[in-house]
Order: C-alpha cells, then sequence, then structure tokens
C-alpha cells in the first residue's frame, strides 16, 4: 500500500536510553513511502510498582498513521491497567502476563473502534504490532502481523516470532470461516496482513467474535526464561527491515557492529541504511535492546575496520586521480 517518493528521505528519528540492566537505541527513517507510518514505544520501569519491567514496541501502520500513533501512545496502560494482567500477587504471574497483553490488545482495538465511531466516519488505518516485555525473570514476545521480533542468545538466533500472513494455513481458515478469501496472499486480495489492530473495514462480520474476524487483533505472546549469562540482545523491526535481511544475518550485522561501536542509535543507523541500500521500499524501524552479555567493542575489530577503511579510502581517492590523469 502507498505510493513512492522520486527519492528516498533518510533523515532519521533516533533515541537512546538505559536502565534495569538494558540499554536499548532506535532508529527510524521514511524511506521511499510517501509518508511515515510507523511508530514505537520504549519505556523502562513500568507503572504499578513494576519499576524492574521494561517495554518496547515497533508499530507498522498502513493506509494512515492514526491507528500506530494512538497504539504507541496507549498500548502499554491498557495492557498494565486491565485486571488480567495485574491479578492477586504482587507482581503478575506468567499467565498473568500472557491473559493481560491479550486482554489489552482486544481492548484497545475495540477502543479505537469507538473513537472513530463517534466521529462518524471510519477510520481506515490499521498496524502491526511486535513487542518486548520484559520482567527480571522472563521475556515476552508480543506479536500481532508481519513485524518481526527477536532475541539473540550466546551467538546465535535463539528465538524469533511467527509472522501472520493471510496464506499461514491457520489464519486462511479463520479469514474463509469469515467469508473471505485470499488472493495474491492477501485478505481479499487487499490486505498483507491478517493480524492488525485498526483495518475495521475488515471487522465487522456478523456473528463473529473479535478474534474471528478477516483480520484479527489477538497477539501471540510467547514467554521465555532469562538466561543472563547467555542472552546478548533484541531486535524488534518494522517487515521494511526483514523483507531484505534474513534472522541470522541481521543478527551477525548487529553483532559485528557491537564489537567496533557501543553506540546503539548508530547501530540502528546502520541496519536502516543497509536495508534502503539492499532494496527497501517500506518505511523502516527498528529497536535493539542489549542485555550486559552483548557484544563489546574489540580492540582488534576496531582496528580492522579502521584498516578496511583506510583501504577503501585509498582505492576511492586512485581512483579519482586516475581518472583525472586521463
Amino acid at each position: 500500500m502507498g505510493a513512492f517518493l522520486d527519492k528516498p528521505k533518510m533523515e532519521k528519528h533516533n533515541a537512546h536510553g538505559e536502565g534495569n540492566g538494558l540499554r536499548y537505541g532506535l532508529s527510524s527513517m521514511q524511506g521511499w513511502r510517501v509518508e511515515m507510518e510507523d511508530a514505537h514505544t520504549a519505556v523502562i520501569g513500568l507503572p504499578g510498582g513494576l519499576d524492574l519491567w521494561s517495554f518496547f514496541a515497533v508499530y507498522d501502520g498502513h493506509a494512515g498513521s492514526q491507528v500506530a500513533k494512538y497504539c504507541c501512545e496507549h498500548l502499554l496502560e491498557h495492557i498494565t491497567n486491565n485486571p488480567d494482567f495485574q491479578g492477586a500477587a504482587p507482581e503478575p504471574t506468567v499467565e498473568n502476563v500472557k491473559s493481560g497483553i491479550r486482554t489489552g490488545f482486544l481492548q484497545i482495538d475495540e477502543h479505537m473502534r469507538a473513537i472513530s465511531e463517534k466521529k462518524h466516519g471510519v477510520d481506515r488505518s490499521g498496524s502491526t504490532a511486535v513487542g518486548a516485555m520484559i520482567s527480571p525473570k522472563h521475556i515476552y514476545f508480543i506479536n500481532c502481523g508481519d513485524s518481526r521480533g527477536l532475541l539473540s542468545r550466546a551467538g546465535k538466533v535463539h528465538f524469533f516470532t511467527q509472522d501472520h500472513k493471510p496464506s499461514n494455513p491457520l489464519e486462511k481458515e479463520r479469514i474463509q470461516n469469515a467469508g473471505g478469501s485470499v488472493m495474491i496472499q492477501r485478505v481479499n486480495g487487499s490486505l498483507a496482513v491478517s493480524r492488525a489492530l485498526g483495518d475495521f473495514d475488515y471487522k465487522c462480520v456478523h456473528g463473529k467474535g473479535p478474534t474471528e474476524q478477516l483480520v484479527s487483533p489477538e497477539p501471540e505472546v510467547y514467554e521465555i526464561e532469562r538466561s543472563e549469562p547467555e542472552d546478548e540482545f533484541i531486535i524488534l523491526a518494522c517487515d521494511g527491515i526483514w523483507d531484505v535481511m534474513a534472522n541470522e544475518e541481521l543478527c551477525d550485522f548487529v553483532r559485528s557492529r557491537l564489537e567496533v561501536t557501543d553506540d546503539l542509535e548508530k547501530v540502528c543507523n546502520e541496519i536502516v541504511d543497509t536495508c534502503l541500500y539492499k532494496g527497501s521500499r517500506d518505511n523502516m524501524s527498528v529497536v535493539l535492546i542489549c542485555f550486559s552479555s552483548a557484544p563489546k567493542v574489540s580492540p582488534e575489530a576496531v582496528k580492522k575496520e579502521a584498516d578496511l577503511d583506510k583501504y577503501l579510502e585509498s582505492r576511492v581517492e586512485g581512483g579519482a586521480s586516475k581518472k583525472a590523469n586521463k
């Protein structure tokens, strides 16, 4: 969806922070698209006494930025404020968290629909969401749509979320049960994701619940026990990144960059630029969250990089002087 510019907009929005034993950096860029429809959230220290918890997310909007923007401002409160999440204990259990995240997604979707109907014009925009809620003992990966999150542990990809595409057998079955079809790998030949927030045009099949519609707002939530000596980093990114970089490729890229710089914004900018040069035509957003066992800057890697830069510079200058002498 969406039209393209004559040349890409390469200005970036950056942010970084640290706390709870984590460091994060993020970068987002409009790229070739006419509008910037991505949004993101990064919060260290959650409300309700969960000071040691953190939450990060990337939202990839389509057909407008309204839903992505609303989610980046309000999804977290819908999750943490509902009784399913809070439970009875001083700290929510694994089941509380998983149930509360699901409830929060369904609630915010209903809430946005009500806002949109009050304005007498249905907002046609929608958004995927991929997130990570990090507690002292667990990492909860949250996914709704085709953005993706992954965890690098002990030097390799340990976990990644599954994209919700209309052609996935279970997604296709739900779409067909709601009276829809999957054509050219899209819902009714139009929408390329089978789960998303918003997209209310695809959520009006009578007699079907919110999670049985053509497009479902239900997230998949996966909990992973943290492993302090081995957990390195989490990457959350929209499909503008994953369209041109495979999981292992991006992990290796991040690992190699962390050996030459501890500036996480810079690493994220390099990811985004690399994806642009590799042909991504979409908006691009990436959040990089590093644990204490993330790769550290190594003097050998820094020297190798400097030597390579020097060599490339000399080749470029040599080429230029040859041209000048012709």
